[in-house]
């Protein structure tokens, strides 16, 4: 089996979260005894601001059995289609990371409806990467992603 790691679960290990640490590093244990944890470019990148070095950066990855996986163009393209359903449908609403509620923003003063941009499209391509690459997710951004990757599998 092959798990791709989302950044959030990483973080909560490297720059521990008491919320989540625990939780966070099991899944991990959980998966890389199952097969293998698999991490795209974008994951690679925002780990990067955690690490003084590449080397140290490669060092994690090898101790915690994390492999980097390059996207293919098939799941670039998914993430491009991805992002333009969600910015075709995009309302006046944030959505839960969490459970993928919606909720509206409206001033109070005028009445105008906010719109906000939650999303970039680089957490379009982890999606796609791990839609394409893995036979599972591990992400607490569920909501997010039982949204816009309803055919991706998550932990």
């Amino acid at each position: 089996m092959i798990a791709a790691v989302d950044t959030n679960i990483l973080l909560d290990i490297l720059i521990p979260d008491e919320n989540y640490l625990k939780s966070s590093k099991a899944l991990l244990d959980r998966y890389i005894e199952k097969g293998q944890l698999i991490i795209c470019e974008v994951v690679y990148a925002e780990l990067a601001s955690q690490f003084s070095s590449d080397k140290d950066l490669k060092a994690f990855l090898s101790d915690t059995g994390i492999k980097l996986v390059y996207s293919t163009e098939k799941s670039l393209y998914t993430a491009g289609e991805r992002w333009k359903e969600y910015t075709k449908s995009r309302k006046h609403t944030l959505q839960c990371p969490q459970c993928g509620k919606q909720i509206t923003a409206v001033c109070a003063e005028c009445n105008y409806y906010f719109t906000f941009r939650q999303r970039i499209l680089s957490d379009f391509i982890i999606g796609a990467h791990a839609l394409l690459h893995a036979n599972i997710f591990i992400s607490r951004d569920r909501g997010f992603y039982k949204t816009y990757f309803k055919d991706l599998k998550i932990a």
